[in-house]
């Protein structure tokens, strides 16, 4: 693991503009493991500078030649896969074989599938006596988080190669040696100089200064729902298209003829992997009223055997930020069942898995988003009531619902304000749509939806 100390832009590794520079910390314990450049607005300015003189070339590659450089970007993840899982648990603190399994797997999937989608999507269709061309929409912006470092990029860097933009990556700058091995994968699997150009540094400065770019057409970004909110208001204020994929609060529905003890312990696993630094994670879940002492004695059983397998989370900042919530679920009345605030290491950012139970839906700990491995247990009367609950948040990103059959499942999931809910433990699907209702976004990612967001629409009368 090297960390590149410039930046990629146009095809190289330049030297940074500034001489400040960000020291990754691996969380498990607290150690210095590298070393980047905190890039500052002018490095941002080349690097769309680069992105923009590449577009056009790029914009007129046939969609099947950007499906088989992408295909090659895939190969090349595929040939790093081990290095890939190595850094992202030094620098984000997740167990190796979590690592290797979806923090490196999953990109190359997603990849993948870009790969294909490129060269068989229909960017021109004929309606009447119009053609409608399906066009790239220019310099992309795309800002990531740290919870999913490889995952995220891909899922904006792929979809937007696959449509013909271009693209300048400001990454967290708690997992930023991630994205540097992405970009030699891109820099070794031939993909042209400039299509792809990556900066390190922090959000305020180097994110800022890319959310603001006059010659950035779209800004994808992921994190929180606040920050969110203000790159929403600058690319407004610019009249300049946004895909935001921000917070969840997602509701784990236990209908009354649900396998009980099935929905609780996938439920719980749900919520601690990754540390609980997932926002589509199902932090609340929802028992009827009959079966809520079963569920909540089964959530705790299940929450104990996750103390020496997950992770720590990713920085001092966000360990004191979850237990301040599990402190602030204590204080408001609900009842620690499994867990607490008490850090379990004296060493590395860690937090205990931790459940609750007497949480009422008005309380800070059903309704904001803690990011962390924190299960908030939640009683409803009936299944209106139910609903009434799983609907009651801002968010509306993803969630579950668990019932003796699919068809009931369906006609509850049907009723919910979310973007994406997993029926009766249904497995991941790479190019089904993924983002969210209310303030969970705006946009999709993945699959042929998450490429949409990078197109825009030219119709030619005849």
């Amino acid at each position: 693991m090297k960390a590149h100390d410039g930046m990629y832009i146009g095809g190289a590794w330049r030297p940074a503009v500034g001489t400040d520079t960000i020291t990754v910390l691996n969380p498990a314990d607290e150690q210095p493991i590298g070393q980047v450049p905190a890039g500052t607005a002018e490095d941002i300015d080349a690097a769309v500078r680069a992105a923009r003189d590449a577009f056009p070339a790029w914009a007129a590659t046939p969609p099947a030649e950007r499906g088989a450089l992408i295909g090659a970007l895939r190969d090349q993840l595929v040939a790093r896969k081990d290095e890939i899982a190595e850094t992202v648990t030094a620098e984000l603190g997740s167990p190796l074989p979590f690592s290797q399994m979806v923090h490196a797997g999953v990109p190359i999937l997603v990849s993948g599938s870009y790969a294909e989608l490129a060269a068989t999507y229909a960017f021109e269709e004929k309606i009447g006596n119009s053609t409608v061309y399906l066009e790239p929409v220019g310099v992309v912006g795309a800002i990531t988080p740290w919870n999913y470092p490889l995952h995220q990029i891909v899922n904006k860097v792929a979809p937007a190669l696959a449509a013909g933009c271009t693209v300048v990556l400001k990454p967290a700058e708690d997992t930023p040696l991630t994205a540097q091995l992405f970009a030699e994968a891109v820099h070794e699997a031939g993909i042209p100089a400039g299509v792809f150009n990556l900066v390190t540094g922090l959000g305020p400065v180097a994110g800022q200064a890319l959310a603001e770019h006059e010659d950035v057409d779209l800004v994808s970004f992921t994190g929180s729902t606040a920050v969110g909110k203000q790159i929403g208001a600058t690319a407004g204020a610019a009249v300049k298209r946004v895909a935001l994929e921000l917070g969840g609060k997602s509701a784990n529905v236990i209908l009354p003829s649900a396998d009980l003890a099935k929905a609780v312990n996938v439920g719980v696993a749900n919520v601690m992997s990754n540390s609980g630094q997932t926002c589509s994670a199902w932090t609340r879940m929802l028992v009827d009223s009959e079966r809520y002492d079963e569920a909540v004695a089964l959530a705790s059983a299940a929450a104990v055997k996750y103390g020496s397998r997950i992770g720590p989370v990713v920085n001092a900042k966000q360990q004191a930020r979850v237990r301040g919530y599990i402190d602030k679920g204590v204080e408001e009345g609900a009842r620690v069942v499994a867990g607490g605030s008490e850090a379990p290491r004296e060493q590395g950012y860690y937090v205990q898995p931790t459940v609750f139970a007497d949480v009422t839906p008005e309380m800070t700990i059903a309704q904001e988003e803690i990011f962390g491995p924190v299960v908030s247990i939640i009683r409803y009367e009936d299944e209106d009531d139910a609903l009434r609950i799983a609907n009651g948040t801002v968010y509306g990103l993803a969630g579950a619902v668990w019932a003796a059959d699919d068809a009931e499942a369906v006609a509850f999931a049907r009723r919910m304000d979310t973007g994406q809910v997993d029926i009766n433990g249904g497995s991941f699907n790479p190019l089904a749509p993924f983002g969210g209702y209310k303030q969970s976004g705006v946009g999709r990612e993945l699959g042929p939806h998450g490429l949409a967001e990078y197109l825009q629409t030219k119709s030619l009368q005849f």
